[in-house]
């Protein structure tokens, strides 16, 4: 079974740091681009960023372009986002998504 478990997600202050892993189970992990997308409430699903199966290739939304940085461990399958600096409009779910298909989702709320 294809299956991505996101974590990490939780109140944070703006200007710190959090970083959310996505564990991948039940595929080739290495062989697939994987993205982070969100989805705030009212507003529509942004894609944040993405990276490629070896994680040379990386690409961010404007918004969370040099706050935000994308990588993956192929050896441990597990997809992760650095989300330095944020701010209150990076509140949302955040979901990992590839391999067609996309994991349960975690909240991220910043609040002050």
């Amino acid at each position: 079974e294809v299956q991505l478990v996101e974590s990490g997600g939780g109140l944070v202050q703006p200007g710190e740091s959090l970083r959310l892993p996505c564990a991948a189970s039940g595929f080739t992990f290495s062989n697939y681009p994987m993205r982070w997308v969100r989805q705030a409430p009212g507003k529509r699903e942004e894609r944040v960023s993405n990276i490629n199966g070896g994680g040379g290739v990386t690409g961010y939304a404007a918004s969370v372009k040099g706050r935000f940085t994308i990588s993956r461990d192929n050896a441990k399958n597990t997809l992760y986002l650095q989300m330095n600096s944020p701010k209150a409009d990076d509140a949302a779910v955040y979901y990992c998504a590839g391999a067609e298909t996309r994991g349960q989702g975690t909240q991220v709320t910043v609040s002050s």
